[in-house]
């Protein structure tokens, strides 16, 4: 059961800003300010600008973190604070921190490497290696409340934190753990990943129209906008949340993954791997296709990303595909890389909680090889049974979760 929301994204921090951002179909995406992009092909992201530590940290404790950690400790907080746990009457023993990132500590590596080069090794921060390294986001939440059962850190690039989810999920299933914050972080805007991913030609360079770069499914689709944040949820045992009458948003009914084996970059031929994650997602839950209202794509504004993930959809839902609503989260937050999963899971949940299908913005040419439904522009009010929300990420890794209105039984 999913019992709290933690979002920290482009378009607002916190649930009720988040959702309204989302509703209003609010473009988070904005020319560059944190360093000089003259230079770079692409010179827009989508950052988290209102974003202080401090209202989350110690001050002496953020220091001591990059922006990645920094992040996912303040998404575990908003979310444990929406799901008003009370930490103190928990086994903490029995709460598990499930985190992905699908870089980590780029902004420390770039500069601890500045530093390196200008002033000499002894000039290297002591912190250097533990603000890095990948596990960091889910071991300072761990060590920020206390949770003793497993921390793990996920990597399957823009997969990651469907991944991180769907792995608490199973620790769930399991008997495992009876809480556990599940979701993903990333911060990796800053020169060394901006240029990364213009040398692979991934970026959208529509730089004098910001918030219309980032256009799903759109005809003139020219590559996604980096974007960075985190999303943070409370996952739940079914009888644990009971017994504190928790507020259910809705309930994890199942979780496929897959790899395409196919490329570093480029997804599989028609989709084919993201088709057998859903399909086996769908499986998990014990759901036919046709039970499916909404879909939020991973849609992230790239030619053959949404060509192919549109073909998967028709390939696992046949002419149900026609009538399932879709949208993509990324045309309004940009692409927040292994943090992706977790923010759109976050507004899959909203959708299941409060019947409102966000839009997919900036939806203007119709492309003929993505012809379903892409509830462009505007918010739509429809009931949502059970939704499904897709990531796929480089080196081929493809999940989906799957989940429905909680019945009470």
């Amino acid at each position: 059961m999913i019992t709290g929301l933690g979002p920290i994204t482009p378009i607002g921090i916190g649930r009720e800003k988040y959702w309204e951002g989302l509703k209003a179909g609010r473009s988070g995406v904005d020319r560059i300010r944190d360093f000089p992009v003259d230079d770079f092909p692409t010179q827009i992201a989508a950052q988290v600008r209102d974003f202080k530590p401090e209202d989350y940290l110690e001050r002496r404790d953020a220091r001591r973190m990059d922006r990645f950690a920094q992040l996912a400790v303040a998404g575990a907080k908003l979310a444990l604070e929406d799901a008003a746990l009370d930490l103190n009457s928990v086994d903490k023993e029995r709460c598990a921190v499930i985190l992905g990132t699908g870089i980590g500590g780029l902004q420390t590596f770039e500069e601890q490497c500045r530093t390196l080069h200008q002033q000499g090794p002894a000039r290297v921060s002591p912190f250097f290696i533990p603000m890095l390294i990948g596990n960091m986001g889910a071991g300072q939440i761990a060590i920020a409340f206390g949770f003793r059962g497993p921390a793990k850190a996920v990597t399957t690039a823009c997969a990651s934190s469907t991944d991180a989810f769907g792995q608490a999920f199973r620790l769930l299933q399991g008997g495992e753990a009876d809480v556990v914050l599940a979701g993903g972080t990333e911060a990796a805007i800053c020169p060394a990943g901006l240029a990364g991913f213009c040398a692979l030609k991934a970026l959208s360079t529509r730089n004098d129209e910001p918030e219309r770069a980032s256009r799903p499914f759109d005809r003139e689709r020219d590559g996604f906008v980096m974007g960075e944040g985190a999303g943070i949820l409370v996952l739940e045992e079914l009888e644990h949340a009971r017994r504190r009458g928790a507020r259910i948003y809705a309930e994890v009914k199942g979780y496929g993954c897959t790899c395409d084996a196919y490329h570093i970059t480029a997804p599989a031929p028609e989709g084919e791997g993201a088709a057998r994650a859903m399909e086996l997602a769908l499986a998990d839950a014990r759901l036919a296709g046709e039970e499916i209202d909404y879909i939020n794509a991973h849609g992230t504004s790239t030619p053959y990303n949404d060509k192919y993930e549109t073909a998967a959809i028709k390939r696992v839902f046949g002419d149900h595909a026609y009538r399932v609503a879709i949208s993509s989260t990324k045309s309004m937050l940009g692409h927040l890389l292994g943090a992706a999963g977790a923010v759109e899971i976050i507004a899959t949940c909203l959708a299941v909680a409060e019947d409102i299908i966000h839009p997919t913005i900036n939806y203007q040419h119709p492309d003929p090889e993505c012809d379903l439904d892409y509830v462009p522009n505007e918010a739509r009010r429809q009931t949502v049974r059970n939704a499904l929300s897709n990531s796929l990420g480089f080196g081929g890794h493809n999940a989906t979760v799957v989940l429905s209105k909680y019945n009470g039984c």
